[in-house]
C-alpha cells in the first residue's frame, strides 16, 4: 500500500476534525443507498457503463465520508478517505480496488478515457463486496 497518501500528510494538509453529527452521517448514507438502488436497478450496457461506474465509485465515496464522519474527521480529499480506511480497517485487497476505481473515473471524467464494459461486467462483485464491507464498518 505505498501508493497511498502518508496519513501524517493528510493530518497536516487535508483532514479536520468535527463534531460527530449522526443526522448529517445518516444523510450521506442514506444518500449512497438510494444512489446504490438506481445503479442497480439500471441494465447496464456499452452505453451507459461509464454512468454505473461512476455511480458505485459515488457509493463508495460517500460512505466512505460517512464512516470518516462518524470518527469525527472530514477530509478534502479522496485520497485521504482511502488513506484513513486501510490505516483504521486494513482491507489491502479492497483499498487497491477502491484505488482503482478512482483512477478509473479520473481518467474518465477528465480525459474522456471510457471504462470498458467488459471491466465492468468482471468487477461489479467487488465494487458490491467493498459496498457490504463499508455498510457493515458502519453499524
Amino acid at each position: 500500500m505505498n501508493d497511498l497518501m502518508p496519513w501524517k500528510e493528510c493530518e497536516q494538509k487535508f483532514i479536520r476534525k468535527v463534531m460527530v453529527d449522526p443526522e448529517k452521517i445518516n444523510s450521506v448514507v442514506e444518500m449512497a443507498k438510494k444512489r446504490l438502488r438506481f445503479v442497480r436497478s439500471i441494465n447496464v450496457n456499452k452505453e451507459n457503463v461509464n454512468f454505473i461506474f461512476e455511480g458505485y465509485y459515488e457509493v463508495i465515496k460517500e460512505i466512505l465520508i460517512a464512516i470518516m464522519l462518524k470518527s469525527g474527521l472530514r477530509s478534502q480529499n479522496h485520497q485521504c478517505l482511502f488513506t484513513f480506511f486501510h490505516k483504521k480497517y486494513g482491507q489491502d485487497a479492497e483499498v487497491n480496488v477502491i484505488k482503482q476505481m478512482n483512477f478509473l473515473r479520473n481518467r474518465l471524467n477528465y480525459y474522456g478515457e471510457e471504462i470498458e464494459l467488459s471491466y465492468f461486467q468482471e468487477n461489479y462483485k467487488s465494487f458490491e463486496k467493498i459496498i457490504k464491507i463499508l455498510l457493515g464498518v458502519l453499524k
